[in-house]
């Protein structure tokens, strides 16, 4: 009597964490997979329809259910903000791919300027009234030709009127980006805040990032203080689950 779809699911996902198939292969044919551990196509289809929901493995037309790669990018914690970075022109995203000793330019980073009324989240965290004007600078990042987040910032009209911040080009805005800019204004950046939190995209985001099905996204809030508390940046951010390890280095309070 052949295994069960979930059984046979457990025996493919235990072959690819061995390495038996490593990124970026494809697994048997189902007619091979089946004939293996005597199932009906039917079996095998449901099999990895679950790895697929797991984020394990993509099929891919005319060449088959490939099995993805693992995180290839770590995400740095505290220290892809350091000072020591950005104030000598390493922006945080770029901070992240040398530290996983990959290459950048600044055209993997796309820019959306606009100007647009803070919603009730952007307003609490500028202090600002709801409905009120502020510049919004939406961003999309890739790997070579794949996105692997986005990252919208806000802030007050007086704090960057004019500045590079609200300038479109691609890239970041200019040496050391945001940080330096805001330093550039008086308002060096001191203090964030961040808070994570993991959801299934929207369709737009799905498309937007290239996710292929069962795909999750890690979300990220982040609130930027200078020094005496001022808010300077509201930031959310939306990551490909399977792009990043997330990774932290602190000490321990007390």
């Amino acid at each position: 009597m052949g295994i069960g779809y979930r059984e046979l699911a457990g025996v493919l996902r235990s072959a690819i964490e061995r390495g038996d198939y490593p990124p970026q292969t494809t697994l048997p044919k189902q007619d091979e997979i089946a004939e293996t551990y005597g199932v009906n196509i039917k079996t095998v289809r449901q099999a990895i329809r679950v790895l697929e929901s797991e984020g394990l493995v993509t099929p891919v037309r005319r060449r088959g259910t490939v099995v993805r790669s693992r995180p290839p990018m770590k995400r740095l914690g505290a220290e892809r903000y350091a000072k020591s970075k950005w104030k000598f022109g390493l922006v945080a995203f770029a901070a992240d791919r040398e530290a996983s000793g990959r290459a950048w330019s600044p055209g993997d980073q796309t820019n959306t300027v606009r100007r647009v009324e803070a919603d009730a989240e952007v307003a609490e965290a500028l202090g600002v009234a709801p409905g009120a004007p502020v510049y919004e600078r939406a961003r999309l990042v890739k790997d070579g030709d794949t996105p692997t987040h986005t990252l919208t910032s806000y802030y007050r009209p007086e704090d960057v009127e004019g500045t590079p911040l609200v300038d479109g080009s691609a890239g970041p805005a200019g040496r050391g980006g945001g940080f330096a800019v805001l330093t550039v204004q008086g308002l060096e950046p001191d203090a964030i805040t961040e808070a994570l939190h993991a959801r299934m995209p929207s369709p737009e985001e799905a498309e937007q990032l290239q996710l292929p099905t069962g795909e999750p996204v890690m979300v990220l809030k982040r609130m930027t203080c200078t020094r005496d508390g001022r808010v300077v940046e509201f930031a959310r951010g939306v990551h490909a689950a399977s792009h990043f390890e997330w990774s932290y280095t602190f000490k321990i309070p007390d």
